[in-house]
Order: C-alpha cells, then structure tokens, then sequence
C-alpha cells in the first residue's frame, strides 16, 4: 500500500532540488546503527570506527524506532539548495519547545516501554534539556564524522542533481522518475512510494523537494506532515565509487588515455573551480587550461555553469567514474 502524493498544476512547476548536510548526518547515523546499509560506506565506516566509538548515540536511538515516527522537528526538509549544516542546526534549535514534546512522545510510544525509562522521561519532562542534548549530539557526529569528507560527498550530490536536472529537462516528470527510485512509481498527476501503510497528500501548490542523499541507500524515504513541505529523500547516484582511491595503474592509464595535464585537471575537479583556480593550482597558462577544459566538456566528462562574473567546471557523473569510480 503505497504512500501518495497528488499533485495539481501548480506543484508541477515547483518540483526542486535541494541537498542538506543535516539529512546526511542523520542518514550516517542510521548507517552506524544498520549494518544492511553497511555496503557501499565500509571505507568511510573503518576509518571513522575510532571517532564513533567515542559517541554515545543511545538518546537519537531511543527517539527512532525500528518501525514508526522518527521526531520531524530533528530534520526538517531543507528550504534551500544548499544550506550549510550550521544554518540547518540552527532551524532545528529554534523549534518551538510544544513541537519538540509532542513529536519526541510521538516517537517514543512507538518503541514499546521507551517512555517509561529513566531517559525517556527524562526527554518529557524537560523538552528544553531535550533539544540541546539531541542537537549537540548532532553537531558531534557532523564534525567527527561528516565534514572531513563533506567536500567530497557534496560533489557526488551535486553530480546527482545534475544528472537528474537535466533528466527533468528533457522529459519533465515521467522520465525523472523512471530511475530515480525502483519503489517511486509515477502515474498520471501521483507520485507514490510503494512501502507498508497508506496515505496521501496533496501537495497544494508547494510542489514536492527532492533530496539525494549517500547514507539513506537503499531506502527512498518520503512524507512529512503538515506544515512541512513535501520531501523525498532518495539515494544519490555514484555511491559505489563514493570511497574510491583510484590505484597507480588507473591513474596511468587515465595519462595515457587524456594525457598529463587533462587527466591533472579530471582528477582535480571533485569540486567546481574556475578556469583562472585551475591554472594557478596546475601552473599552466589560462589558454592551455580553457583548451583543455574544452575538450572534456565535449567528450561529456564535465559541465560548466556560470556563477557571477565566473565559469565553474565540475565533473558529470562520467567524469566522476572515469577519475575515481563506477557510477551505477
């Protein structure tokens, strides 16, 4: 029975994309906890074991149960593109103190006799002391285990919403969804998300956020009640090669293909950069570096984009597999 989401002409201008570093620390939260989602982050999950040893995670545990409501007020949908992860804790920490006791008994009746223990009634009782504990909490899982490597996991995100961009571009609605999740199914004016339960919304003219996401795989999770806005957070494309190191032999024979200085610049731009970073970074004059940006841009290894006064070059998903990884 699926969850569905009914849109009207308005919503239909109005689908767009955002990506959010709190929805990623609360995704690599669950991944530490849910060893079936350990398959594509046992790189990321070794390295960080230290670092996440030393969090005690048990107060978000005991607030998201196995089966049912997981407090909204923690994770809001994003209401921009890209918000830094201290403006989006910042939402959180301004939520109003009735929502936060509200939702955290919410949560905490779907976990049988999670109320009664000496932490849950601690929760309750002092939903002020709540919000700082849950909130720090998570700020300490950002730094400790998210922002090393937010550069890179922001490019895959960013590649993702590229790719599907332009899927939306060239074949509206219908040919977004195709691939974007197997369980979203879109049929005539309804997105539905094949999971157990059923309810449906309208979406009112507020159109729908969607929001890739390297932690949630392989789960697309949709929903928020009102007064959020719609959201579906789906998993990103290019998580297989997401922790790759490409090996000596791969990186000589990306020379041998691109030659030294295109394949310098492929493996550079993880990250959008200008042509003038580029040519400072490299030590090659702007001529050779724009020629050379040329090229690969033609050959569908990256896309450019002005911002301002400059162009920013970044990988496409191609790009991206070709310097480090397959995309699947």
């Amino acid at each position: 029975m699926p969850y569905r989401m009914l849109f009207g002409a308005d919503d239909l201008l109005r689908c767009r994309f955002a990506i959010s570093p709190l929805w990623e620390t609360h995704q690599a939260v669950y991944t530490l906890l849910n060893p079936e989602r350990h398959g594509y982050h046992l790189p990321w999950l070794r390295r960080g074991r230290e670092a996440a040893a030393r969090l005690d995670l048990s107060p978000i545990t005991l607030v998201n149960p196995v089966r049912g409501y997981h407090p909204d007020f923690l994770c809001p949908p994003p209401d921009s593109p890209l918000a830094s992860f201290e403006e989006e804790l910042a939402h959180v920490r301004a939520t109003d103190l009735d929502v936060v006791r509200r939702e955290l008994a919410r949560s905490l009746a779907d976990t049988p006799g999670a109320a009664r223990t000496p932490a849950g009634r601690a929760m309750l009782a002092d939903p002020a002391a709540s919000l700082r504990q849950l909130t720090a909490l998570l700020e300490r899982v950002w730094h400790s285990l998210l922002a090393p490597d937010w550069p890179r996991l922001r490019a895959l995100l960013e590649a993702d919403v590229a790719f599907h961009a332009r899927r939306l571009t060239e074949g509206g609605l219908e040919a977004l969804f195709a691939d974007l999740h197997p369980r979203l199914v879109w049929s005539g004016d309804t997105l539905s998300i094949t999971r157990p339960g059923e309810h449906s919304r309208e979406l009112g003219g507020d159109g729908l956020t969607l929001v890739p996401s390297a932690f949630s795989w392989p789960e697309v999770i949709g929903g928020f009640e009102p007064p959020w806005p719609t959201t579906v957070v789906y998993p990103a494309r290019g998580i297989a090669g997401l922790w790759a190191t490409p090996d000596t032999d791969t990186a000589e024979a990306l020379v041998r293909l691109l030659g030294a200085n295109r394949a310098a610049l492929l493996a550079d731009l993880a990250e959008p950069a200008s042509t003038t970073a580029l040519a400072h970074r490299h030590g090659l004059a702007l001529s050779s570096v724009s020629a050379h940006l040329s090229v690969l841009r033609a050959a569908g290894l990256l896309t450019s984009r002005r911002a301002g006064h400059q162009v920013l070059y970044e990988r496409t998903p191609l790009g991206t597999a070709l310097a480090g990884g397959p995309v699947p």
